[in-house]
C-alpha cells in the first residue's frame, strides 16, 4: 500500500512514526520524498526536526495520517487510511476531546470504559434509540441492541450480542444495558412482569459471580449467555442463563487489593441483622476467607445496601424467604470453613483440636456431625481391588482438602442459584425467537498464566476464530451484491492454534491423560508437551530458563504458561467422604445441593498413596469395584471443551452483533487514555483485523448520490449529467488516473485506501480558492464600507472642529480690532519709509545686476554663436564629403542596375512593340499621368496660396509688437522722469514726520494711562462676572441633579412596579399553569383508572359466565366498518355489564380491588374538586381584574360607541319602518285593489310588484349593516380589553379631535360643501379601512381642517434667569391653553350629551308613534305620517330662535345630512320593495297556477273568484328542539355514533351537533324535566367516550369532537344566565336561557371530557408527527449541497437526499396546514388551536433537538444553517396561519439555539460570553454536548478545542438546572377553554335531512 501512495509523500505530508510511549507519533515532511531515499525528513508537532531512517530492506514508508475532517467519525473504517495509527487516534479524539466511548468498527462497536458515571442511559434515551436504524444515530451499545431486536423481527432469525474485553472494560455493564434496552422496548407478553426478573437476575449474578480485582471493582470471574426469549410479537416471555467457568479459587485465595465475592461481604455488613444473629457472623476482616486481600471495603459502594437489593431480586424470582436464609447458612458456613485451625500431628498427619468454634459452626450450620467432619477434614480413604485404606493427611494436604471442600460447596450453590433463576425466568408462552448476551472474559495475559488464563485464551481463540469468518462472510456479500469482482483476501486464520489446544494429542487431550496416569504431574505433563509440539508446531514455544513452563503464540500475543497446578485444577478433586458427610446432613437445601453428586469424585478411581500409609481395614468392596473403577467424572477441561462447543453452534446459528469493551487505562482514572494498554487491547479484541480485512480490498464505499452531493465541486458543468451513475464515472476517470484505485458497483462505488483523503484534498483545494475569492471580495467591501463610515465621521469632526476653531477666531478677531486699527497707522509709516528705503537700494543693486548680467550673456552668446559657426563649417564639409562619396557608389550602383533593367526591358519592349495592344496601354498609363501632374500642380497652388496668407498675417503681428514695444518705451521714459521730481519732496516729508512723531509720542502717554485705567475696570467686572458665572453655574448643576434625581427616582419606582406586577403576574400564571396541569395529570390517571375498572369489570363478568338475554357483541363488532356498529347493542352490552356486576356483587370473588379502585377514584374526585375549586378561585381573581381594566377602556371608549350606537339605532328604526312599509303594501295589494286591476300583467300590479321588490332588496341591505355594526361593536369591545394606556390617550386625541370637527363643521355654510362634506364621511365610513379602524372618520376631518400654526422655538442667549423665564412663561401659556381647550372641550361634550339625550327622546317618541300608526288602517297611517312630520318640521322651526347660532349651524348640518341620508335610504327602499314584488309575484303566480288546476272549467266560468285576504300569523320559533324520551337512544345514535366527520359533518355548519343537542336540552330545562336533562347529558358524554374509544386514532374524529365537545360547553355557559356570561349576548339570545337548572356541575364534566379529548388528539398528532420529524427537520436537504454528505463507512446512514417515500420540510408543512384546516372546518375554537399548534411545535422542537444531541454526524455548522432556515419555514406558516402570538414559536427555541450554537465563532473568551448569554434555553448539559459533538464537514473548519469547552462549563457552573440532558418529547401543556360566545341565533339554525333527525319538533 505505501509504495502505491508515494506520490502522497510530498513536502508538508504528514505521517505516524513509531514512538516507544505514545505507540504513534505524528511527524510532517518537511522535503519531498523520491524513490530510492532511505531518510524521511521529518518535524514533529512539538517543532523538533527528525530524520526518519527506513527499512534498508522493505523501504516501508510510514502511514499517512487521515485528512482532519476524517478524524474523530463514528466509524473506523470512513476513515481514508486505514491502520492502526489511525485507529489510535480517532479512538483517542472521540474518548477525550468529544466524551463519546462508544465508536463502530464496521460491525463491531469499540466501548471504552469511562470510568465515570454518564447520562446517556436513560429512558429518554432508550426512547430516541428505539425504531432507529443503526446508522443513522451515534454509536451506542442501545444502537446495537436496537439492531438485533430489528433483524430478528425482519428476519425471523436469532441473534446474539458478544461482549467481551478485560477485566475492567466495562463488559457486565454493557450487556446489563443491553438486557435493560431488551426489557423497556419490548414489554412481557403475560401479566407477570418478565423484563423486570430478567434485570433482576443482574444483581444476584454480580453478588456471587463478581468480585473486586486490581482491574476493577466489579470484575466478572465467570463467563455467561443469557438467552431472551420473546413469542410471535415479540414481547419478552422469559429467559435461561449458561455460565462459563467459574473461577472457585477466589473463594479460598485472593491476591493484594482484591476481594472474595461480593456475596460473602455483603453478609459481613448485614450481620447485625436479627435474622442473620444465628449465622454467628463478624466482620469481613474476621474471616480468612474475606481477609487476605486486606482491602474488604470498595469506595462508593455499601454492602449493606447491595445486600437488601440481592434479596429484594430474590425475592422478585420467586425465591422465598426461607430458601434465602437456606443460601446464606450456606453462604456463612463457608466463611466459618475457611477459619478453621489445622494443626500438625507430625510429619505425615494433621489434626484439628476437640470443640474447635468454627468448626462446630460449621457443622451446626450445615446439619452435619463434629466428628464426622473434623475426622475426615485430616484423613482420605484410599481404594484398592481388595482393599480400602484410610491414610492421614499431612497438615498442608488437609488445608488444601478444606479448601477444595470450600469451592466445591460453593460451585454447587452457584450452580443451584443459576438453575432457580433459570426455573423464575422461564415461561408456560411458547418461545418464537431468542436474542443471547454473551458476557465473557476478554484475552488476558498475566506475570504468571495459568489453567484459568489458558481456558480463558482458548475461548478467545474459538470466538477470534468465529468473529473472523463472520467478517470475511460479509465483506463477500458485499462485494458480490455490488457485482465486484471478488479477489481472496488473506487474513489470519487461528484454525493452528486451535488444533494446538484441542486436537488429538493436543494440549487438552495430553493433560486429560495426564490427569488419567496414576503416577502423573505437571512436570511429565510439560515434557509430553515438549516432546509432542516443540518440533511440529511453530505456535508451540519452550521458555529457555524454565522446564515447567510453555508458550503458546495466540492470535493477540504469545503467553507464557506455567504447569504448576494444571492437573489439579483440571481434576478439581474433593475427598469422597466429605461429601458422604454433607449428604448425610440434617440440612434440606445442603441435600438438595449434592442430590446429583457422583459416586468416584476422583477421574483416577482410586488413586495410589503418595506417603505412609496406616493399613486399616483390608475388607474387600466386591460389589462396586468393578463399576467405580469404570466411572471417571469428566475433567475441567474436558466440560468446558464441551460447552465451548455448544456456545460456538449456538452461536453460529444467530447472527453475531459484536460489543469490544477497551481499558483505557489501569488506574481507573475518568477520561484517561493510555496508548500502550488500548493498543493492547486493541489488537487482542480482533478490531485490528477487522480494520485489515477491510482495508486489504475496498474499504472506502460512496453511493453514487453521496459521492455526486460531496464532490460536486469537482465537477464542471459540462460533467454533469441526468444519469448520476455516469457522472460519476466520467468525473472519478479524470480525478483518479488508475482504474485499479476504485471499482463500480451496482449501487455504490468501491474505493481503495488512501483514495478518499486524495479526493478529500482536491476538494478542499478548490474550495479553499473559493473561499479566499470570497474573502477578498467581502473584505474589500467591508473596508471600503468602513473607509466610508471612517470619513463620514472624520467629516463631521472636522466640521464641528472648525465651526469651533472660527467661533473662536471670530471673538478673538472682534477683541484685537481695535488694537490692528491703531497698529495700521503707525506700521503703515514705518512700512512705507522701509520700503522706499529697499526700494531705492533694490534699484541700485538691480541696476548693477542686470548690468553685469547682461555683460556675462552677451559674452557667452557671442562664444555660443562662433562655436556654432566653427561647428556648421567642419559638419557642412564632413557631410558634402560623406555624401559625394555615398552619391558616386549609388550613382555607380544605379547605373550597373538600371543598365541591366533597360536592357531586359528594351527586350521586353521590343517585342511588346510589334502589337497594338501595348500601345493602346501605353496612352492609358500616360494620361493616368497626366492626370496625377495636373492634380499634384493644383495642390501645390493651394499651399502656395496658403503659406503668402500666413506670412501676411505673421509681418502684420511684427508690425504691430513693434509699435506696442515703443508706446512702453516712452512710458518708461516718463515714469523716470517722476521718480526724479519724488526725490525733491523726500526733504520736505522728512521734516513733516519729525513733526508727527512728537504728536505721537504725546497720544501714546496719554492711551497708556487710559488703557491701564480701562484693564483694572476690566479685571474687576471679569472677576465679578466669573464669580456671577460660578455661582449660575452651580446652581444650574444643583438643579439638574434634582431634576435627574427625581426622574431617577420616579424611573426606579415605576420600573419596580413594572418589575414586581410582572413578577407576580407570571408568579400567578406559573401556578395556574402548575395546578392545571397537576389537575389534568390527575384527570388522566383518573381516566385511565376508569378505563382498568371497565375493564375489570367486564373481565369479571366474562369469569362469572352469567346468561344474559339480548345480543352479546362479540369481536368482530369491534370493526372498522362504522355501518356495523349499533347503539342498541352497545346499550344492550353495558346493560349486560351492569346486570353482571350486580351478579358478581352478589357471588364470592374476593372485591377488595374493586374496592380499592373505588376508594382511589373517591379520593381523586375529591383532589380533582379542590383543584378544580382552586382553578375556579383564581380564574375568578384573574376575571375581577379583567373586569376593572374593561371599565377602564369602557370609558376611553364612550364618545365611539355612542356614535356608532347612534347609527345602530338608526338603521334599526329604519328597517321597522321598512317592515311597515311592506306589510301596509301587501295589504294595499290585497284590500284596495279589484280582481282585475291585481290580476299579473296590469299596470298596477306591476307597480306593486317593483315597489316589493325593492323594498326586500332595502330590508335585506338593513339587515347586513345592522349585522356588520354589532360584529364591529363585539369586536372592539373585544379590542378594548388589549389596551390600556395608549388607549387612554389615544381616546383623548379622539375627543379633542372630535371638537375640532365641530367647529370644522360650523365653518361649512355652503350646502354644495356640506353635500361634499356628506359624501366623504359616507365613503369613509363604508371603506374596508374603516371597517378595521374605526377612528378613520377623525382622520378625514382631520385632512379637512387647516393645520395649526407651529410652536416657536426657545432660545438660550447665555444667560440661565433668562432661560428660567422664558419657561415660566411658557408654562403659563401652555396651562391657560389646556384650561381653555379642557372648557370647551367639556362644553361641547355637554352639548352633544344634549343632543344626544334629544335624540334618543326623539327616537322613543318615534316607535310609539310608528307603534300607533301600525294600528292604524292603510288609509289613515300615511296622514298620520304626514301629521307628524309636519309636526315635528314645525317645532324644530320654533325652537330655531331660541338657540345659540353655532348650535343652530350645528343641527342644521346634521339635519341635513340627516335628510340627505334618508334621502338616499328611501331611493334604496324603493329599488328593494320592487325587487319583493316581483319575489311575490311569482309566488302568487305560482298560487294562482295551483288553484287553476284543482278548479273545473265551471266552476272558473260560472262562478267568478273573489280574491279573499287571509293574513297567515308568522310562528316565532323559540330555538328548541322537542323529541320523546323513546328517541334518545336513536338521536345519540344518528348525531353521534354514527356520524361521519369525512361525509355529512362536512357540509354542516361548524359545531351543529352541539347546538342541536344545546336545543335539546333547552327544550327539556323548559319543561323542567330533570330526569330527561340528566338522561341527555349522561347518554351525550357517555357516547362522545365510546365513539373516541372506537375511533380513537382518527386525527378528523377526534378534532370534529373536540370541537363539538368545546362548543356544546360554551353552549351552556352562554345560556346559564351568569353575568358573566350573558353580558356578551344579544337580548335575543339572553331570553334563551335555560330558566330551571343550573348546570355547573355538568360543565366540570364536560371540561373533563374536553380535556381528554384533547390529549387523545395530540397523542393522535404526535403518532402522524413522528416519522416526518427527523427526516424533515434534520435529515433532508431543504437547501441542496450546503451540507456536503461524509464518509460513512459501513454503517449505512441515512441519505440527506429527498428519495421517494421519505419525509421532507414540505411534508410536515402541509401535515401542519392538513390539521390546521381540519380544525378550523370543524369550528374549533381559535385560542384552542393555538393551544395545538403550541404543542406541535413542541413536539416538532424537543425531538429534532433530541436527535441532534444524539447524531454526531448533524452536529456541523452547514446543518445549522439547515435547521435555522427549516425553522424559519415554520415560523412563515405560523405568519400564514396568524398564529404569531400562540407561544409556538417560543417553543423552538432551545432548537433555534442549539443551531446558532453550531453557527457562531467558538474560539476566545468573548465567544464564550456570547454563547452563555445566547443559550439561556439550553441547559449545560446540551450546550456542552452540541460542542463535544461538533464535527467539521470541510477542510476549513475547526474543531471546538477543549480549553474552550472546559471554559464553558467554568462559566455555567452557577447555572441552577435540571442536568437532563435530552427534553421530555411526552409533556403536554396544561389546555384552557377560554369561553367563545356564539353571536349565532338558536332560532335560524335548520337540521340537514341528512342527519336523519326528522323525529325533532321545532318549538
Amino acid at each position: 500500500m505505501n509504495e502505491e501512495l508515494e506520490f502522497e509523500f510530498v513536502k508538508y505530508a504528514r505521517v505516524w512514526i513509531p514512538d516507544p510511549d505514545e505507540v504513534w507519533k505524528s511527524a510532517e515532511l518537511t522535503k519531498d520524498y523520491k524513490q530510492g531515499d532511505g531518510i524521511l525528513h521529518l518535524q514533529l508537532e512539538d517543532g523538533t526536526n527528525l530524520q526518519h531512517k527506513l527499512d534498508p530492506s522493505t523501504k516501508t514508508l510510514p502511514h499517512l495520517r487521515n485528512p482532519d475532517i476524517l478524524v474523530g467519525e463514528n466509524d473506523l473504517t470512513a476513515l481514508s487510511y486505514l491502520h492502526e495509527p489511525a485507529v489510535l487516534h480517532n479512538l483517542k479524539v472521540r474518548f477525550i476531546d468529544s466524551k463519546l466511548i462508544y465508536t463502530y468498527c464496521g460491525i463491531v462497536l469499540v466501548a471504552i470504559n469511562p470510568y465515570e458515571t454518564l447520562p446517556i442511559y436513560g429512558a429518554e434515551i432508550i426512547n430516541a434509540y428505539s425504531g432507529q436504524n443503526m446508522g443513522d444515530m451515534d454509536p451506542h451499545i442501545f444502537a446495537v441492541a436496537e439492531e438485533a431486536y430489528k433483524q430478528m423481527a425482519r428476519d425471523e432469525r436469532n441473534q446474539s450480542i458478544i461482549v467481551s474485553g478485560e477485566s475492567g472494560a466495562g463488559k457486565t455493564v454493557s450487556a446489563k444495558y443491553a438486557m435493560r434496552y431488551f426489557a423497556t422496548v419490548s414489554g412481557s407478553a403475560s401479566e407477570a412482569n418478565v423484563e423486570e426478573k430478567v434485570l433482576a437476575s443482574n444483581p444476584i449474578m454480580e453478588a456471587i459471580g463478581n468480585a473486586k480485582t486490581t482491574r476493577n471493582d466489579n470484575s466478572s470471574r465467570f463467563g455467561k449467555y443469557i438467552e431472551i426469549g420473546f413469542d410471535k410479537r415479540y414481547h419478552i416471555t422469559g429467559a435461561n442463563m449458561r455460565t462459563y467457568l467459574l473461577e472457585k479459587s477466589r473463594v479460598v485465595f485472593q491476591a493484594d487489593e482484591e476481594r472474595n465475592y461480593h456475596i460473602f461481604y455483603q453478609l459481613c455488613a448485614s450481620s447485625r441483622l436479627p435474622e442473620f444473629k444465628a449465622l454467628k457472623l463478624g466482620g469481613a476482616n474476621d474471616f480468612h476467607y474475606t481477609k487476605q486481600g486486606r482491602n474488604p471495603v470498595i469506595d462508593g459502594v455499601d454492602d449493606a445496601r447491595e445486600m437488601s437489593t440481592t434479596r429484594s431480586a430474590f425475592s422478585l424470582l420467586g425465591i422465598t424467604e426461607l430458601y434465602q436464609m437456606g443460601l446464606f447458612q450456606v453462604l456463612a458456613a463457608i466463611l466459618h470453613l475457611g477459619n478453621v485451625d489445622v494443626k500438625d500431628r507430625d510429619a505425615d498427619s494433621s489434626m484439628i483440636l476437640p470443640n474447635n468454634s468454627h468448626l462446630m459452626v460449621f457443622c451446626d450450620l450445615m446439619g452435619v456431625a463434629y466428628q464426622d467432619m473434623s475426622h475426615w477434614l485430616c484423613h482420605k480413604k484410599l481404594k484398592t481391588a481388595t482393599e480400602t485404606y484410610i491414610k492421614p493427611l499431612p497438615r498442608v494436604q488437609a488445608v488444601n482438602a478444606r479448601d477444595a471442600l470450600a469451592k466445591h460447596i460453593y460451585a454447587k450453590l452457584f450452580t443451584w442459584i443459576v438453575e432457580h433463576i433459570n426455573q423464575a425466568l422461564h415461561s408456560t408462552v411458547q418461545q418464537h425467537s431468542f436474542i443471547g448476551v454473551l458476557d465473557i472474559y476478554g484475552f488476558e495475559t498475566f506475570e504468571i498464566n495459568s489453567f484459568e488464563q489458558f481456558c480463558i485464551n482458548y475461548a478467545n481463540e474459538k470466538l477470534q476464530q468465529q468473529f473472523n469468518m463472520h467478517v470475511f462472510k460479509l465483506e463477500q456479500e458485499e462485494y458480490m451484491k455490488e457485482q465486484i469482482p471478488w479477489t481472496l483476501i488473506d487474513f489470519y486464520d487461528n484454525q493452528p492454534c486451535i488444533n494446538l489446544i484441542e486436537a488429538k494429542m493436543g494440549v487438552l487431550d495430553l493433560l486429560d491423560e495426564e490427569c488419567r496416569m496414576p503416577k502423573g504431574s505437571d512436570d511429565s505433563w510439560a515434557q509430553k508437551l515438549y516432546n509432542t509440539h516443540l518440533k511440529t508446531c511453530a505456535l508451540f514455544q519452550k521458555p529457555r530458563m524454565s522446564n515447567k513452563a510453555f508458550i503458546i503464540q495466540h492470535f493477540a500475543d504469545k503467553v507464557e504458561y506455567q504447569c504448576e497446578g494444571f492437573l489439579a485444577k483440571n481434576k478439581d478433586t474433593v475427598n469422597e467422604e466429605q461429601i458422604h458427610v454433607l449428604k448425610a446432613s440434617k440440612f434440606d437445601l445442603l441435600v438438595e445441593l449434592f442430590q446429583d453428586e457422583e459416586k468416584v469424585t476422583s477421574p483416577t478411581g482410586a488413586g495410589p498413596p503418595t506417603g505412609g500409609r496406616t493399613r486399616l481395614s483390608v475388607k474387600p468392596d466386591k460389589g462396586k469395584s468393578s463399576q467405580a473403577s469404570k466411572e471417571h467424572k469428566k475433567t475441567v477441561g474436558l466440560q468446558f471443551r464441551n460447552s465451548l462447543q455448544l456456545l460456538m453452534e449456538t452461536l453460529n446459528a444467530t447472527t453475531p452483533h459484536y460489543v469490544r469493551c477497551i481499558k483505557p487505562n489501569d488506574y481507573k482514572y475518568a477520561f484517561t487514555f493510555d496508548p500502550k494498554r488500548a493498543v493492547q487491547q486493541l489488537r487482542a479484541c480482533g478490531v485490528l483485523e477487522t480494520i485489515r480485512i477491510s482495508a486489504a480490498g475496498f474499504p472506502s464505499r460512496w453511493t453514487y448520490q453521496e459521492f455526486f452531493s460531496r464532490y460536486r465541486v469537482l465537477m464542471k458543468q459540462k460533467d454533469v449529467q441526468s444519469d448520476k451513475k455516469m457522472t460519476c464515472k466520467n468525473v472519478l476517470e479524470k480525478l483518479v488516473q488508475d482504474p485499479d484505485k476504485y471499482q463500480f458497483g451496482k449501487t455504490k462505488i468501491f474505493f481503495r485506501a488512501g483514495q478518499v483523503a486524495y479526493l478529500e484534498k482536491l476538494r478542499a483545494d478548490k474550495l479553499r480558492a473559493a473561499c479566499i475569492r470570497i474573502q477578498k471580495t467581502i473584505r474589500c467591501w467591508l473596508a471600503r464600507k468602513k473607509f466610508l463610515r471612517v470619513k463620514r465621521a472624520t467629516i463631521t469632526i472636522q466640521r464641528h472642529v472648525r465651526g469651533y476653531q472660527a467661533r473662536c477666531l471670530a471673538t478673538f478677531l472682534r477683541r484685537t480690532r481695535a488694537a490692528v486699527i491703531i497698529q495700521k497707522f503707525q506700521r503703515m509709516y514705518v512700512q512705507r519709509k522701509r520700503y522706499q528705503r529697499m526700494q531705492a537700494a533694490a534699484l541700485a543693486v538691480q541696476c548693477i545686476l542686470r548690468a553685469y548680467m547682461a555683460r556675462q550673456q552677451y559674452k557667452m552668446l557671442l562664444r555660443e554663436n562662433k562655436a556654432i559657426v566653427i561647428q556648421k563649417m567642419v559638419r557642412g564639409w564632413l557631410a558634402r564629403q560623406w555624401y559625394r562619396r555615398s552619391l558616386a557608389a549609388v550613382v555607380y550602383l544605379q547605373c550597373c542596375v538600371r543598365r541591366m533593367c533597360a536592357r531586359r526591358q528594351l527586350k521586353k519592349l521590343k517585342i511588346e512593340a510589334r502589337s497594338v495592344e501595348h500601345y493602346k496601354k501605353l496612352n492609358i498609363g500616360m494620361e493616368n499621368k497626366i492626370m496625377q501632374l495636373q492634380r499634384r500642380i493644383d495642390e501645390q497652388n493651394k499651399e502656395n496660396r496658403v503659406m503668402s496668407e500666413r506670412l501676411s498675417s505673421a509681418e502684420t503681428a511684427h508690425a504691430t509688437e513693434g509699435e506696442r514695444m515703443r508706446r512702453e518705451l516712452t512710458r518708461l521714459r516718463g515714469a523716470e522722469e517722476e521718480a526724479k521730481s519724488s526725490a525733491n519732496r523726500v526733504v520736505s516729508l522728512q521734516e513733516e514726520l519729525e513733526r508727527l512723531r512728537v504728536e505721537l509720542q504725546s497720544t501714546q502717554k496719554e492711551k497708556k494711562a487710559i488703557e491701564d485705567w480701562a484693564q483694572t475696570y476690566q479685571d474687576e467686572m471679569e472677576k465679578m462676572i466669573s464669580e456671577l458665572k460660578e455661582q449660575n453655574h452651580l446652581l444650574k448643576n444643583e438643579k439638574n441633579d434634582l431634576n435627574r434625581l427625581i426622574q431617577e427616582q420616579g424611573q426606579q419606582w415605576t420600573e419596580k412596579m413594572q418589575r414586581a406586577l410582572k413578577d407576580q403576574t407570571s408568579q400567578l400564571e406559573c401556578d395556574l399553569n402548575e395546578e392545571r396541569s397537576r389537575y389534568q395529570n390527575l384527570l388522566t390517571e383518573h381516566l385511565r383508572l376508569e378505563e382498568k375498572y371497565d375493564d375489570l369489570k367486564e373481565e369479571m363478568t366474562l369469569t362469572m359466565n352469567v346468561p344474559k338475554p339480548g345480543h352479546r357483541r362479540t369481536d368482530s363488532a369491534h370493526s372498522s366498518n362504522e355501518s356495523e356498529y349499533t347503539y342498541n347493542s352497545e346499550l344492550a352490552e353495558s346493560e349486560e355489564l351492569s346486570r353482571g356486576m350486580e351478579d358478581v356483587t352478589k357471588g364470592t370473588l374476593d372485591m377488595a380491588l374493586v374496592l380499592k379502585l373505588q376508594k382511589r377514584v373517591s379520593e381523586l374526585e375529591q383532589e380533582k374538586q379542590g383543584l378544580q375549586n382552586e382553578l375556579d378561585r383564581r380564574e375568578e381573581q384573574f376575571q375581577r381584574a379583567r373586569a376593572r381594566d374593561d371599565e377602564e377602556h369602557k370609558k376611553a371608549r364612550g364618545a365611539e360607541l355612542e356614535y356608532e350606537s347612534l347609527k345602530r339605532q338608526e338603521l334599526e328604526s329604519e328597517n321597522k319602518k321598512l317592515r311597515h312599509d311592506l306589510g301596509e303594501m301587501r295589504r294595499a295589494l290585497v284590500g284596495t285593489a279589484g280582481a282585475g286591476s291585481a290580476a299579473p300583467g296590469s299596470p298596477a300590479y306591476k307597480v306593486l310588484l317593483d315597489q316589493l321588490n325593492a323594498s326586500t332588496e332595502e330590508l335585506e341591505v338593513r339587515k347586513e349593516e345592522v349585522l356588520i355594526l354589532r360584529s364591529q361593536l363585539v369586536s372592539q369591545k373585544e379590542a378594548m380589553q388589549h389596551k390600556v394606556r395608549g388607549h387612554t390617550r389615544s381616546c383623548k386625541e379622539t375627543m379633542t379631535d372630535s371638537l375640532q370637527y365641530v367647529e370644522d363643521v360650523q365653518n361649512l355654510t355652503d350646502a354644495k360643501e356640506i353635500s361634499q362634506a356628506y359624501m366623504g364621511l359616507k365613503d369613509t365610513n363604508r371603506s374596508p379601512r374603516y371597517l378595521r379602524k374605526p377612528l378613520a372618520v377623525n382622520e378625514l376631518v382631520n385632512r379637512l381642517r387647516a393645520p395649526p400654526p407651529d410652536m416657536r422655538n426657545i432660545n438660550e442667549d447665555g444667560e440661565l434667569w433668562l432661560v428660567y423665564e422664558g419657561l415660566k412663561e411658557t408654562n403659563r401659556l401652555l396651562e391657560s391653553q389646556l384650561q381653555a381647550q379642557r372648557r370647551s372641550h367639556e362644553a361641547e361634550l355637554e352639548v352633544l350629551r344634549g343632543e344626544l339625550q334629544a335624540v334618543k327622546e326623539e327616537n322613543h317618541r318615534q316607535q310609539q308613534l310608528l307603534a300607533q300608526n301600525l294600528q292604524l288602517p292603510p288609509e289613515a297611517r300615511i296622514e298620520a305620517s304626514l301629521q307628524h312630520e309636519i309636526t315635528r318640521l314645525t317645532n324644530e322651526n320654533l325652537m330655531l330662535p331660541t338657540e345659540d347660532p353655532k348650535v343652530y349651524r350645528t343641527n342644521i348640518l346634521r339635519r341635513m345630512i340627516d335628510l340627505l341620508e334618508q334621502v338616499e335610504k328611501q331611493d334604496k327602499t324603493v329599488r328593494k320593495l320592487k325587487k319583493q314584488l316581483k319575489v311575490f309575484a311569482k309566488k302568487i303566480s305560482d298560487l294562482e297556477g295551483g288553484q287553476m288546476e284543482n278548479v273545473s272549467p265551471s266552476q272558473m266560468v260560472d262562478e267568478p273568484i273573489h280574491p279573499v285576504n287571509i293574513p297567515r300569523r308568522e310562528k316565532d320559533f323559540q330555538g328548541m328542539l322537542e323529541y320523546k324520551k323513546e328517541d334518545e337512544l336513536k338521536l345519540v345514535k344518528n348525531l353521534i355514533l354514527e356520524l361521519k366527520p369525512r361525509g355529512v359533518a362536512v357540509n354542516m355548519i361548524p359545531g351543529l351537533p352541539a347546538y342541536i343537542l344545546f336545543m335539546c336540552l333547552r327544550h327539556a330545562d323548559y319543561l323542567n324535566d330533570d330526569q330527561k336533562v340528566r338522561a341527555l347529558l349522561t347518554s351525550v358524554i357517555n357516547s362522545i367516550k365510546k365513539i373516541l374509544k372506537k375511533r380513537g386514532e382518527d386525527f378528523e374524529t377526534v378534532s370534529f369532537w373536540l370541537a363539538n365537545t368545546c362548543r356544546f360547553l360554551h353552549c351552556l355557559k352562554q345560556y346559564s344566565g351568569d353575568e358573566q356570561f350573558m353580558k356578551y349576548n344579544s337580548p335575543k339570545q339572553n331570553e334563551h336561557c335555560l330558566s330551571n337548572f343550573d348546570l355547573a356541575e355538568y360543565r366540570q364534566v364536560l371540561s373533563d371530557l374536553a380535556i381528554q379529548i384533547y390529549q387523545q388528539l395530540i397523542k393522535c398528532m404526535e403518532n402522524i408527527l413522528q416519522p416526518m420529524i427527523v427526516s424533515g427537520m434534520l435529515e433532508h436537504e431543504t437547501i441542496q449541497g450546503v451540507s456536503g454528505v461524509k464518509p460513512t463507512g459501513l454503517r449505512k446512514r441515512t441519505s440527506s437526499i429527498a428519495d421517494e417515500g421519505t419525509y421532507t420540510l414540505d411534508s410536515i408543512l402541509r401535515q401542519l396546514s392538513s390539521f390546521h384546516a381540519t380544525m378550523c372546518q370543524h369550528g374549533t375554537d381559535p385560542e384552542l388551536i393555538k393551544q395545538v399548534v403550541k404543542q406541535q411545535f413542541y413536539i416538532i422542537g424537543a425531538v429534532t433537538l433530541n436527535n441532534l444531541l444524539l447524531r454526531k454526524d448533524m452536529c456541523s455548522w452547514s446543518k445549522g444553517m439547515q435547521i435555522r432556515y427549516n425553522v424559519s419555514q415554520l415560523e412563515e406558516w405560523l405568519r400564514d396561519k396568524n398564529l404569531m402570538v400562540c407561544g409556538a414559536k417560543e417553543t423552538l427555541e432551545p432548537l433555534i439555539q442549539a443551531a446558532q450554537l453550531l453557527q457562531v465563532k467558538k474560539k476566545t473568551d468573548e465567544d464564550a460570553e456570547a454563547i452563555c448569554s445566547m443559550c439561556n434555553a439550553l441547559t449545560t448539559a446540551q450546550i456542552v454536548k452540541v460542542l463535544n459533538l461538533y464535527t467539521p464537514v470541510n477542510a476549513f473548519e475547526e474543531r471546538v478545542s477543549v480549553t474552550f469547552i472546559r471554559t464553558i462549563q467554568n462559566r455555567l457552573r452557577d447555572r441552577k438546572e435540571s442536568p437532563q440532558l435530552l427534553l421530555d418529547t411526552k409533556v403536554i401543556y396544561p389546555v384552557t377553554f377560554p369561553f367563545s360566545p356564539s353571536s349565532l341565533a338558536l332560532e335560524t339554525i335548520q337540521i340537514p335531512g341528512s342527519l336523519n333527525l326528522g323525529f325533532l319538533t321545532r318549538v
